[in-house]
């Protein structure tokens, strides 16, 4: 046996990479569809990452979006991580009281809109405290 016999040959399908890519663009498609359109003059979205999908940008907004959902998950009205839906009020509280500190120190430093954030998670997060039962 000649030594090119002995060694396997490697066989290299090209096929893959077109269909793989298919799947790619037709994923991307669907989550087209599935987003809202925007307007082409409204402004960015402030939390939504940059190209790749990274974190998105440091912002109030941002911030405030991230304390909300926390607070939400620990009201029990999102599941948490681990996928289950759980309550701990005190907590919950915790993160309000954080919330109502930075509004309390950020007074008169908020654009209308970060302010309005603000108010508008602010008071979502207190009617959904005292509508849970402990």
């Amino acid at each position: 046996m000649s030594e090119e016999e002995k060694e396997p040959k490697l066989v290299i399908d090209s096929d893959w990479k077109e269909q793989v890519q298919k799947e790619k663009e037709q994923e991307a498609s669907e989550s087209d569809a599935e987003q809202p359109a925007v307007a082409s003059d409204a402004p960015a979205d402030a939390s939504a990452g940059p190209a790749g999908g990274g974190p998105p940008e440091a912002s109030f907004t941002v911030l405030v979006s991230m304390l909300f959902t926390q607070a939400m998950t620990l009201l029990g009205q999102m599941p948490g991580p681990d996928g289950k839906m759980q309550t701990n009020k005190p907590l919950a509280k915790h993160t309000i009281d954080t919330l109502e500190m930075l509004q309390s120190k950020t007074e008169g430093n908020l654009d209308d809109d970060e302010k309005q954030v603000l108010s508008e998670a602010l008071h979502a997060l207190r009617m959904t405290f005292v509508g849970v039962k402990p």
